[in-house]
């Protein structure tokens, strides 16, 4: 055999030991996502857990962005690095580490829902608890260090806009009272609001963490909310009926939010024949079936949580006056099912009566208090505030219902609507008012 021959089988015979005993590691190909219409390159970095829940939150870099968009309105982002993010599967949340940038000394930590992208509040390090370190003093041992009710300084305002956005503008703890109806899930078929019920889901939570910010200390939330139907698309499909107010109910809890009651609302027997539920069975009366018409809605009722009893937001409270007069006569009601007939309107499909806001604004205000309807509609709870001595925060992203609003606020409050406060939409012309 030639020298030249046995000397490349030699080599040849080396490199393929070297590279049993080295394997060379080739990267994955990157994989893009798309998300909110912008498209995202996952490399190989990105943990496999969250691809593979579909985690809003899928990278080290997006769980800092959005602890320093959080430190960036607390006004301490210039004090404060990072250290290395970690995901927490078990518990579906981000973890980010908070460091001071003059010495890297850990401070506190910046908790993330994986899912949503929310900063969760209750689990991260206060800001007075990271003011209190970045300064080198004894962090403060409660989170609320006021041990006496303060009264909102809002007056009565009208917000144009999303209200996910909008909540983000109100001042912390602002709201004494939060009672609204959420929008249907795809209530309008022509319309494609959301991609998918998950997708509702999302958005839902997210006004709802938003909410907890600007509510009171131990006040309420108080949401209508019913079952909805998805109607059949053929003849060869089934119907479904999703339990909105049980999914609601868990994202409450994991917002904050101590569950009270759950009020039915129960509307006069022919009230949900319009849904077309109960019409085969009353023909031929076959078993299975059998579907009943609903007549009712959920009236739930949380209260963000806190360590204190409801007495101490009765006792504490700086008008003890107002306290006095919203006594609650003898005429209440005594059971959480409360008999009312619904309401009807030709600007909105779906709106609750007058009635229903009343009672809940009578029952877990005080006069002179903030009330906020984060989805406004025409303002059916603005209206009810205003005849109950309270004050009004609207929020409503509709242009049509905006303009019912401003066309009703001038007779709700007469005068003083020339005081109310109109963000992003023009105020009503209230010059007649004058004379």
């Amino acid at each position: 055999m030639p020298i030249a021959t046995s000397i490349q089988k030699r080599r040849k015979s080396v490199v393929r030991k070297r590279q049993a005993r080295y394997p060379v590691r080739r990267l994955p190909s990157p994989v893009v996502r798309e998300e909110n219409g912008q498209y995202a390159v996952m490399t190989s970095r990105t943990p496999k857990v969250a691809l593979s829940r579909r985690y809003g939150i899928l990278t080290a870099q997006q769980a800092r962005q959005v602890a320093g968009d959080w430190l960036d309105e607390l006004g301490l982002k210039q004090w404060v690095a990072f250290g290395l993010p970690e995901v927490d599967d078990r518990y579906h949340i981000w973890r980010v580490p908070l460091l001071k940038k003059a010495s890297s000394d850990r401070v506190g930590e910046a908790v993330i829902d994986a899912r949503s992208s929310l900063l969760l509040q209750e689990k991260t390090t206060t800001k007075g608890v990271l003011e209190a370190r970045l300064i080198g003093k004894t962090a403060p041992t409660h989170a609320h260090e006021s041990d006496k009710v303060v009264l909102s300084s809002l007056r009565n305002t009208v917000i144009f806009g999303d209200c996910e956005k909008a909540l983000l503008d109100l001042p912390a703890e602002s709201i004494d009272l939060i009672f609204t109806s959420p929008p249907y899930y795809n209530a309008r078929p022509e319309y494609e609001d959301y991609l998918s019920y998950e997708d509702y889901l999302l958005k839902m939570r997210k006004v709802i963490h938003n909410c907890h910010r600007v509510l009171s200390e131990g006040r309420f939330f108080v949401l209508n909310v019913s079952p909805v139907l998805i109607r059949r698309a053929s003849r060869g499909e089934s119907s479904k009926r999703i339990a909105v107010p049980f999914d609601f109910h868990r994202i409450f809890i994991e917002e904050g939010y101590d569950f009270i009651d759950d009020i039915i609302w129960e509307k006069p027997a022919g009230a949900g024949w319009a849904t077309g539920r109960g019409r085969r069975f009353a023909a031929d009366r076959t078993p299975l079936q059998y579907k009943p018409v609903p007549v009712t809605e959920y009236v739930l009722v949380y209260r963000r949580r806190t360590d204190k009893l409801i007495d101490w937001n009765i006792r504490t409270h700086p008008d003890q006056e107002a306290v006095r007069r919203s006594k609650i006569s003898d005429d209440y009601e005594r059971t959480n099912i409360w008999r009312i007939c619904p309401a009807h309107s030709k600007v909105h499909p779906a709106i609750f009566p007058l009635e229903l806001a009343q009672r809940v604004i009578k029952y877990y205000s005080f006069e002179g208090d903030i009330v906020l309807d984060p989805f406004a509609g025409i303002g059916t709870t603005g209206k009810a505030a205003i005849t109950l001595s309270r004050r009004l925060v609207l929020i409503e992203n509709e242009d049509q219902y905006i303009d019912s609003i401003r066309k009703s606020v001038p007779s709700w409050l007469g005068k003083d609507a020339q005081k109310v406060l109109w963000v992003h939409c023009a105020p009503p012309d209230t010059e007649e008012l004058l004379f």
